[in-house]
């Protein structure tokens, strides 16, 4: 076809147009193309420079801080990452130090900011901004230090026979920071959240004479009795799973998957614990192996309770102790350490307690609510301005003196600070006993039908502990850090849940302390486990915030797994049919039942999926168990004269 004349596209119809396009098109390309290019020589391979340099160092001079990162060296040659933050200019000043499993770096990237109150944490907006050096290191194996990670790495001893520990490097860590930080005062405090706080704790064991003053953020002291893994021998095996995954299976963070959105039902398809962790991979981490190793409360356990530990010490550093009355991971250790110390605080002024209205860690952040509870403030705040920095302030500034009481309390209900002179506050107690007809009072209870109240525990459908779908406890869609104050209403209309109720009180009952329940139960089974509850049950209408309308909220509740109840390191099977006494140390408390409440108390046998069902059937190992080994039982509890079930209750006198 012959190329018509191309000229305007207006002269033309629209398919010669097209034609005529396309021509112009293919000449105004061909006058386009540079000429041939020679062909590359063999030895001169052409290389396109890339846009990336080995380094960039932005310029920081306008910066408020100065971030270094180095890698310190421990008596056994081990090299431990550490990040030092500085206000730009600071001289003569004072070191606060974390170490950590969690990545030091981390902990100093909040944000990407010229600003030091925008790069640390909220935790440190009081006081590692006011003159401080603020250090976080990574414990050994951990993100970028040498050696190898060992959980919670046991003291040197029985378990640990090396001639290094976190007391030793915690020490070696404070003796190369005084030498090697001109602008440090050579005076160095501690202070950790959790795990970190543990770590706090275990220096006090052999501290540098640098070491001025040490706060312990609801650290786990022991894991089998009321910390992390166990509380009275029932393995947290919802939390334990994600956790040691998260920690053992690699240097840095590892994120365990999830074949569904319930672990509810994930986790009861998996049937043992054992199983759960075999499904997950986690029977090759070496410290879940531990944990089926050691059910009991054997010397593996005993060895390493932190506070059995400091028992053996002096009390050499001023220590603070942090508690968080629904700290839903470590809800035993600060109070058991401030104990331990306590006896060696002759004078009054080395061993402090403050006990807050706080999930895990809640006094670093904003403490105004918890869940549908509100505080009237930010009782976060209130602790780390008026306590945690004129505390620090006190003994690595050479400040004021403090001026703290040795106890600092939260009353939950009253929502005020209260400053008894010890812990807990008074010795004086009173029983609350379970009653006929699910009733609750003070008195004995009269001789009334049965004598007991009964419910079948079926381990094929156990009692959840929260409200489901139930995400994994580290979930995107998580609440796991507010599940302490969940409203227990549904669980109360369970048949495998007794619920008993006082009668509404015309007077405020105060209670501060740990209470105590004493069940007399029995099972046809060969074991069982007891949880107990004490809830503070709300008027039906509260106008000034009309969700608490009847909300049952659980103040204190623990578990216990019968084989232990006579001695938690030799198990021993329930008789089946035979009444036996329960008794089950609960979660310290500071709180007042308000007129219009009514005090309610509920029992039940599982608490799933965080914690692991008791098949009900005496077995070596509940680790291990198999299907067949899991079976219902009928449990009985009774409230009966002389044979009567109660709440040890530390009830304060009303003021």
């Amino acid at each position: 076809m012959t190329p018509p004349p191309c000229g305007p596209a207006t002269a033309w119809p629209k398919p010669t147009w097209l034609l005529c396009g396309a021509a112009l098109l293919s000449a105004a390309v061909a006058t386009a193309q540079p000429a041939a290019r020679p062909a590359a020589s063999a030895s001169k391979p052409v290389a396109l420079p890339g846009d990336i340099p080995a380094q960039l160092a932005p310029d920081r001079a306008s910066f408020d801080y100065v971030k270094r990162e180095v890698m310190i060296p421990m008596r056994d040659g081990v090299r431990l990452h550490t990040v030092l933050v500085l206000p730009r200019g600071i001289a003569r000043a004072p070191i606060l130090l974390t170490r950590t499993p969690y990545g030091a770096a981390k902990a100093t990237a909040k944000a990407h900011s010229s600003h030091l109150t925008a790069v640390l944490a909220r935790g440190d907006d009081i006081v590692a901004v006011s003159g401080y050096i603020r250090v976080f290191q990574d414990v050994r194996g951990k993100y970028g230090s040498e050696g190898d990670y060992v959980m919670s790495r046991p003291a040197r001893g029985p378990l640990n026979p090396t001639a290094i520990d976190h007391g030793t490097d915690t020490y070696d860590t404070i003796d190369w920071l005084v030498k090697n930080t001109p602008e440090a005062s050579g005076k160095v405090g501690m202070i950790g959240t959790s795990y970190p706080g543990f770590l706090v704790l275990m220096a006090l064991l052999d501290p540098h004479p640098a070491l001025k003053v040490a706060v312990s953020i609801a650290p786990m002291v022991d894991t089998w009795v009321g910390d992390d893994w166990f509380h009275h021998g029932a393995f947290r095996q919802s939390y334990a799973l994600d956790y040691t995954y998260e920690q053992t299976a690699a240097r840095g963070e590892s994120t365990l998957w999830r074949p569904g959105a319930d672990d509810y039902k994930t986790f009861l398809g998996a049937g043992s614990a054992d199983g759960l962790g075999r499904y997950f991979g986690l029977d090759k981490l070496p410290f879940w192996q531990r944990l089926e190793a050691h059910p009991s409360y054997d010397s593996y356990w005993q060895s390493q309770a932190v506070d059995k530990l400091l028992e053996a010490q002096p009390l050499k550093v001023p220590t603070l102790h942090v508690h968080g009355l629904w700290d839903q991971e470590d809800i035993y250790g600060a109070l058991a350490a401030y104990k331990a110390l306590e006896p060696k605080d002759r004078r009054n002024d080395l061993n402090y307690l403050v006990v807050g209205p706080w999930g895990h860690g809640g006094c670093n952040i904003d403490g105004s609510s918890l869940g549908a509870l509100r505080f009237d403030g930010d009782t976060g705040l209130t602790f780390r301005r008026t306590v945690l920095q004129p505390f620090l302030d006190q003994y690595l500034k050479d400040g004021p003196k403090a001026g703290l009481s040795p106890v600092l309390a939260f009353e939950t209900g009253s929502n005020t600070w209260k400053r008894p002179p010890s812990w807990p506050p008074q010795k004086a107690t009173r029983a609350l006993y379970l009653q006929p007809e699910q009733g609750l009072a003070f008195q004995t209870p009269p001789a009334s039908g049965p004598g007991f109240d009964e419910y079948v525990a079926d381990p094929a459908k156990p009692v959840p502990y929260r409200h489901g779908p139930i995400a994994p406890v580290y979930g995107k869609t998580s609440t796991w850090g507010r599940w302490l104050v969940d409203d227990q209403r549904e669980f109360s209309t369970r048949t495998d849940v007794l619920t008993y109720t006082g009668a509404v009180l015309s007077a405020p009952v105060r209670i501060s302390g740990e209470p105590v329940a004493h069940l007399l139960a029995s099972t046809s089974g060969t074991d069982v486990d007891f949880v107990v509850k004490l809830i503070d049950l709300y008027p039906d209408e509260v106008p000034a915030q009309p969700e608490l309308g009847g909300y049952q909220l659980a103040v204190s509740m623990d578990i216990l797994r019968g084989r232990y109840r006579n001695d938690p390191a030799h198990p021993t099977p329930v008789t089946a049919g035979k009444v036996e006494a329960y008794t089950l140390p609960l979660p310290a408390v500071s709180h007042v039942f308000l007129p219009g409440h009514r005090i309610m108390v509920q029992v039940q046998s599982s608490w799933f999926p965080l914690y692991d069902r008791n098949p009900q059937t005496y077995v070596d190992n509940i680790f291990f168990a198999k299907a067949a080994d899991y079976k219902k039982a009928t449990i009985r509890v009774l409230h009966a004269p002389g044979q009567a079930s109660f709440i040890e209750l530390p009830v304060a006198e009303s003021r």
